[in-house]
């Protein structure tokens, strides 16, 4: 059976709007009914992914998920730039093949973009139509592609064509998975699953009414501000659980331990430390954990979420959350059996346990 790593965590948000429904409003949930504050799996995944403790820790092991690779291989083509150097928007370099005439460029890049999707029609014909994410190994062959057909002048075949590749070494992708619907025998299940995260007690989102002032408004005139707005914003104590299947995301891996080992490190840290990116300049609502419990085992996943069904009200919240959920873990533990084989904390709150002592502990490091 495979070993899993779950993650228990409580983050405390200040007053924030870190992610919003179609109306600009925090997204809320009911649960235990009472409504909570909620941050979606895709919001804190995508912050995760897109961190500088991702691009740091997991250099040349992170994929890139765009619409857009027709675009880029067109850009490529005509300007004789490498494709790596245009995905990475780098300024003023200089060419290093010879540069393709547009319309044979156009008809390169769409033969190429087709093998991951179906096209777009009209002035987006570049683009397919689902994102699509690629991995290194994958960047790295559309990009020898492109100078080779910059070089010979010849049509790509079906054998060039061929660019999607079951084994590689992009963490985010074995981490969150991938979808190609045009090419399914490439899709890759994900290793990690995330909850959306709701707070341990009831929310009432609060209305914002703001003004800004013309700095060249003497008030000769009119002493009114040059503008008025409105925003609403909730803040909260979020319980999110994560969990991992280990096995699953060494095999995306191809089985490297040390990669895998990396990428475990790179996501619990970027999940105690990384906020969603939402109203970030408008409220500063930047937070680290202040509790994280992971637990490994082999036994069947489960969250303690139910700890927290009924509204949590103390004064002392952050202090009575985490009691729940150390007493929830122990009661499932009673009716159950243990749920796991061992288990490492890190509690901010009372200044006990580190977060390097976690990193290892999900690592495999120590027991």
């Amino acid at each position: 059976m495979s070993e899993f790593i779950q993650l228990h965590m409580l983050v405390s948000y200040p007053p924030s709007n870190l992610n919003r429904d179609d109306l600009g409003r925090p997204k809320t949930a009911m649960m235990g009914g009472a409504q909570r504050l909620r941050i979606s799996s895709q919001s804190l995944k995508r912050a995760w992914r897109t961190s500088d403790i991702f691009s740091d820790a997991l250099a040349g092991h992170l994929g890139i998920r765009t619409k857009e690779i027709g675009t880029l291989v067109y850009q490529s083509l005509t300007s004789g730039v490498g494709l790596s150097e245009i995905i990475k928007g780098t300024k003023d370099v200089s060419a290093t093949f010879q540069p393709v005439p547009e319309e044979k460029a156009r008809k390169w890049a769409s033969e190429i973009a087709g093998t991951f999707g179906k096209l777009k029609k009209g002035d987006d014909a570049l683009e397919i139509e689902q994102l699509a994410h690629f991995s290194p190994e994958e960047i790295g062959a559309i990009g020898a592609l492109v100078e080779k057909l910059a070089a010979t002048g010849s049509d790509p075949d079906e054998n060039d064509k061929k660019l999607l590749v079951e084994r590689h070494t992009a963490a985010d992708i074995a981490m969150f998975g991938r979808m190609l619907a045009a090419s399914p025998a490439y899709n890759t299940e994900a290793a990690v699953q995330v909850s959306h995260a709701v707070t341990v007690h009831a929310v009432a989102v609060e209305d914002d009414y703001f003004t800004a002032v013309d700095d060249l408004n003497r008030g000769d005139e009119d002493m009114g501000a040059g503008h008025l707005g409105e925003t609403e914003f909730a803040s909260g104590l979020f319980y999110l659980y994560a969990c991992i299947n280990r096995d699953l995301l060494c095999e995306n891996l191809g089985d490297d331990e040390a990669l895998t080992a990396a990428s475990l490190r790179a996501l619990v840290e970027a999940a105690t430390k990384v906020a969603p990116t939402g109203k970030q300049n408008s409220f500063a609502s930047r937070a680290y954990a202040s509790y994280l419990l992971a637990e490994r085992g082999c036994q069947q996943p489960r969250s303690l979420s139910v700890a927290f069904l009924k509204p949590l009200q103390d004064a002392d919240l952050l202090g009575s959350a985490i009691r729940a959920l150390k007493e929830t873990r122990d009661r499932m533990d009673a009716v159950y059996g243990k749920c796991s084989d061992a288990w490492c904390d890190m509690d901010a709150h009372a200044g006990e346990g580190t977060l390097q002592g976690v990193l290892d502990f999900v690592a495999g490091q120590h027991a």
